[in-house]
């Protein structure tokens, strides 16, 4: 997970442009919290877990993702389905 522009790009730096795939798991950050069974959204609001992305901590959309998944809108096997199907042309096996 990369929250920001700039761990993004740094991400880039070290894999190498060519093979930096960036995909976004696209979720509104109500549906998270209504999914979070361990609780981590309500500690972080309360302020006990800090830097926590979307709440304490920022989180920027990717501006130019080589794919968008949106799993409020889409099934599980939907999304997974979507990504397995892009990287099942992007990776070369030697």
């Amino acid at each position: 997970m990369s929250p920001t522009e700039e761990i993004r790009q740094t991400a880039r730096s070290i894999i190498g442009a060519g093979d930096f795939l960036e995909i976004f798991v696209s979720c509104p950050l109500e549906e998270c919290e209504s999914r979070d069974v361990k609780g981590l959204y309500k500690k972080a609001r309360k302020g006990e877990i800090k830097n926590f992305t979307g709440i304490n901590a920022p989180f920027e959309k990717p501006l130019n993702p080589a794919l968008t998944v949106n799993t409020a809108e889409e099934r599980i096997e939907e999304s997974v389905g979507k990504i397995m199907e892009f990287l099942k042309d992007k990776i070369k096996i030697n």
